[in-house]
């Protein structure tokens, strides 16, 4: 065979493979080609399910393809979480990622999985602020207050949360060193019955999320003190900040985000982000996220990824300082 010969059989190969890879579609190009699942590691019924629904309808209209959810609750959410992290990584299965499973509960109870690790970041989906609420019994008006009475009478003061660990605990630890008191915590099994005993007087505050607060709020069963976030909230406008009064390192939110397995292709992952947040931007999901004083994000994978790996390092040094200790 000739050099010229040799030079255009490898020029003939080269196109049939230019045409080929132009062609066959890539997997990006085709997700989702069957249905999708999203693993919800919580009972259905609650926040995270609710999110997840919405957005499993939405995403079914847009993708032509079933999504479905599936709730697979036990061991604190590691059950559902673990499911996830050991799927194959094409997109097919990811999960709404929550603090309790991501970047609080692996410091307290090991999982099955590393929460930095296992997993392919997506986007953050939603926060909920933790608003600072007092019982009727508390004569406060701020943050200040609350620190002059606890000083005044150590002891006096409790607060409660609901439950070890969750992000209402972990706001009032933060307010606990930050204001240098040592206000005694109680635990509750749900937010329901942590605010029906804030409102009956038997603790006396609580940073819990806009959807456990709003409704006692708006029965003026309860008083807002401050929004644990960096700015105001639609919801409560004239609520100043921790920030506002002299407390900028109390922030604290419970928010919702979706991972996939390690090792998701980008575009597919990239997929995801784009098409949620543009299910985000619709106004009956905007309405009903409104309704709980919820915040849309849609980040970009590369930013929730580092959400997580900072709030993880945050979370950390928080329970260890705090010495917080699972049940």
């Amino acid at each position: 065979m000739t050099t010229s010969q040799s030079q255009n059989k490898w020029v003939t190969i080269a196109l049939a493979l230019t045409c080929i890879s132009v062609s066959v579609p890539t997997a990006a190009q085709t997700f989702p080609s069957k249905p999708v699942r999203i693993v919800v590691a919580f009972p259905a019924g609650g926040g995270v399910d609710m999110v997840a629904r919405l957005l499993a309808s939405k995403l079914s209209e847009k993708w032509a393809q079933p999504v479905i959810v599936e709730n697979k609750s036990g061991a604190s959410g590691y059950i559902g979480t673990n499911l996830v992290a050991t799927s194959p990584p094409d997109g097919y299965n990811v999960t709404i990622s929550v603090p309790n499973t991501f970047t609080i509960g692996p410091h307290l109870i090991t999982p099955p999985y590393d929460a930095l690790k296992d997993f392919t970041p997506i986007t953050m989906i939603i926060t909920f602020p933790n608003v600072l609420v007092i019982g009727p019994k508390v004569q406060a008006k701020s943050m200040s207050d609350l620190v002059t009475l606890e000083k005044s009478k150590p002891g006096s003061l409790n607060f409660a949360s609901s439950g070890i660990g969750s992000t209402q605990h972990l706001a009032g630890e933060m307010f606990n060193l930050a204001a240098g008191i040592r206000v005694t915590h109680v635990p509750y099994k749900g937010s329901a019955g942590a605010m029906l005993d804030l409102i009956g007087g038997s603790v006396a505050y609580s940073f819990d999320t806009t959807t456990g607060t709003l409704p006692h709020i708006k029965a003026e069963k309860l008083r807002p003190i401050a929004v644990a976030a960096t700015s105001r909230i639609a919801a409560l406008p004239d609520v100043p900040t921790t920030a506002e009064q002299g407390f900028p390192s109390v922030v604290m939110s419970t928010w919702y985000g979706l991972s996939g397995p390690a090792g998701m292709l980008p575009a597919v992952a990239q997929k995801w982000r784009d098409d949620v947040a543009a299910v985000l931007k619709l106004s009956d999901v905007q309405e009903r996220f409104a309704q709980v004083a919820g915040v849309a994000v849609a980040d970009q994978p590369a930013q929730f990824g580092q959400y997580l790996a900072d709030e993880y390092k945050k979370m950390g040094a928080l329970i260890k300082t705090a010495d917080v200790k699972a049940d």
